[in-house]
């Protein structure tokens, strides 16, 4: 299977516009193959996917089956875009689109008894609500004032203080659908997503930096490989940014869910401290820097050179085993372990790897400029090395 993607990813190079396609198709693969195996972010969308389109569908029942109503828009509207990531959101917004409807339908409906004429009223009331709708007090649901007013005067029926409460009860009806629907069918709870990331963000380190160690090691490394660790480095950043998106989610999501919910849900019930954030942020500094480094050495135009030989050897290999902490960290997470043994063979080799290196560093085989480069690629090793490696308690003994 691998070599199959390493050869359609050759014969896709430089050929964007057909290679983006190829790799959206493939990214919707795997979301839907992850969707199929088990719990994860995959599914959760699914799951709210469907827990909207139930929502609007029974809010149509309510207003147009049962209630009869031959103008029943408004309900399943509103309890569609109702169904958020959040109990908490869900409520606010609600709270906000309520609001903005109310200010569209009242508006509309003075427009309309100004001018007795339905072009009129809307040439009349669009850029009042429009303007309405940058109001903050509205958030993001301030659209929803003009829209409402559309609906009101497009209809081609005749607006009365009557019409006007019958369009906010059909809103306030689909509200209310909306947000119980979150509530009570499955809410949202997104504790699993933190726990998630973090673990993403260990492995893509780890593969990062066994990456760039079987490059070293091999000696076939240039600018462009240079290049392609350092876009790997700024996609870190990238799943850092979803890591952060994820803590804030985890918080909101607690709001408003009750336990007996929550147990319902079947997710987990803690996720890894808010330190965990800044230490694999920290992390993905380190490497970035270190792919800067290796790329400034490829670079004609500067004076610094990568480091030769057996020193380099050495050097890749410690980042190899740094990955090989990092893999086994992100199992951590998971909730698996490599086990105290290896751990422990694996730390005695990198402090021999790193002595060897000090060693490489106090020789000075390597010219300035090298021994320079050097330098800076051991202390950032060093500093990785101190982030996914931590001292022993020594209280413990």
């Amino acid at each position: 299977m691998t070599a199959v993607i390493r050869t359609a990813r050759e014969a896709l190079r430089g050929r964007r516009p057909v290679a983006a396609v190829w790799w959206e198709a493939c990214a919707v693969g795997r979301s839907v193959r992850a969707a199929w195996r088990g719990p994860g972010r995959e599914r959760d969308l699914v799951v709210q996917s469907l827990k909207a389109a139930g929502a609007a569908l029974l809010a149509w029942a309510v207003a147009g089956v049962w209630l009869g109503d031959p103008m029943a828009l408004m309900a399943p509207w509103v309890a569609l875009v109702l169904v958020q990531a959040t109990v908490y959101s869900s409520v606010r917004q609600a709270g906000e689109q309520f609001a903005a409807i109310c200010a569209g339908a009242v508006i509309a409906s003075a427009a309309q008894a100004i001018t007795d004429d339905h072009t009129g009223a809307l040439a009349l009331c669009l850029p009042v609500l429009m303007l309405m709708a940058n109001w903050s007090r509205f958030g993001r649901q301030g659209i929803y004032a003009a829209t409402t007013a559309v609906f009101v005067l497009a209809s081609g029926t005749a607006v009365s203080a009557a019409a006007v409460g019958h369009r906010v009860g059909q809103a306030a009806l689909g509200a209310a659908i909306g947000v119980a629907v979150n509530a009570l069918v499955l809410p949202p709870i997104h504790l699993r997503d933190v726990r998630e990331n973090l673990a993403a963000l260990a492995r893509e380190s780890g593969d990062l930096l066994h990456t760039v160690a079987t490059g070293l090691r091999e000696g076939e490394w240039d600018a462009q490989s240079a290049a392609g660790w350092s876009s790997d480095a700024a996609r870190l950043g990238r799943r850092l940014d979803a890591l952060y998106s994820a803590r804030s989610w985890s918080r909101e999501s607690l709001r408003l869910t009750s336990g007996p919910l929550r147990r319902l849900q079947r997710v987990p019930t803690a996720v890894p401290p808010e330190d965990e954030d800044q230490r694999w942020s920290r992390v993905t500094g380190n490497v970035t820097a270190l792919t800067r480094t290796l790329a400034v050495t490829v670079d004609e135009q500067r004076t610094p050179k990568a480091p030769e030989g057996p020193v380099l050897d050495l050097y890749a290999r410690l980042l190899a085993l740094i990955g090989d902490a990092c893999h086994a960290e992100a199992d951590r997470l998971l909730g698996s372990s490599a086990g105290p043994r290896r751990e422990a063979e694996t730390e005695t080799t990198m402090d021999e790897l790193h002595r060897r290196l000090q060693e490489g560093l106090r020789e000075q085989g390597q010219g300035a400029a090298r021994t320079a480069v050097l330098g800076t690629l051991v202390l950032q090793a060093e500093n990785l090395w101190a982030e996914i490696v931590p001292e022993p308690d020594e209280s413990a003994g």
